[in-house]
């Protein structure tokens, strides 16, 4: 497995592969997407294996608070996962946040989704206190705009 920044050439297959997220994960246009590989490479990392993009983050450095970033899609291939490709991507994501001087790395979810929550339990992410509990996870109202509910994980990041 070869972890990059993602790059104009891998677009395609990348929109291929966070389509596979869906309802969970929303394609954008290839245009957002040529601005993260030309603006954001460095906290837009892609899992390379046999020459296809099997694994994904979407990441920015906040403009507000440049003490964190802000995870906005994850996402490993259905055949690739168990195979430590998350937890490479977001420890690449995590090396590159160090460098930077951030202290934490965050992301949304929707209540509902299970498998998001046991997985960013099982990276080290805590859930953040919110205002209700919906299945079992605590969110917080509105997070996203009005009618938004969305759990919010942080994985704090070491100096």
């Amino acid at each position: 497995m070869i972890i990059t920044p993602l790059t104009v050439d891998r677009i395609s297959d990348l929109e291929k592969l966070l389509a596979l997220g869906e309802p969970y994960i929303r394609v954008r246009g290839s245009s957002d997407y040529w601005l993260y590989a030309t603006l954001f490479a460095n906290t837009c990392p892609v899992a390379i294996v046999d020459g296809q993009v099997v694994g994904s983050v979407i990441a920015f450095r906040s403009q507000v608070d440049p003490s964190e970033i802000y995870l906005q899609d994850v996402m490993a291939h259905p055949s690739h996962r168990r195979a430590g490709i998350t937890r490479s991507l977001i420890q690449q994501v995590q090396r590159q946040g160090s460098r930077w001087g951030c202290q934490r790395l965050f992301l949304t979810s929707e209540p509902d989704n299970r498998a998001a929550h046991r997985a960013w339990l099982a990276l080290g992410f805590t859930n953040v206190s919110g205002d209700a509990v919906e299945h079992g996870v605590s969110v917080i109202h509105d997070y996203k705009g009005p009618g938004k509910h969305r759990a919010v994980y942080e994985l704090r990041i070491e100096p």
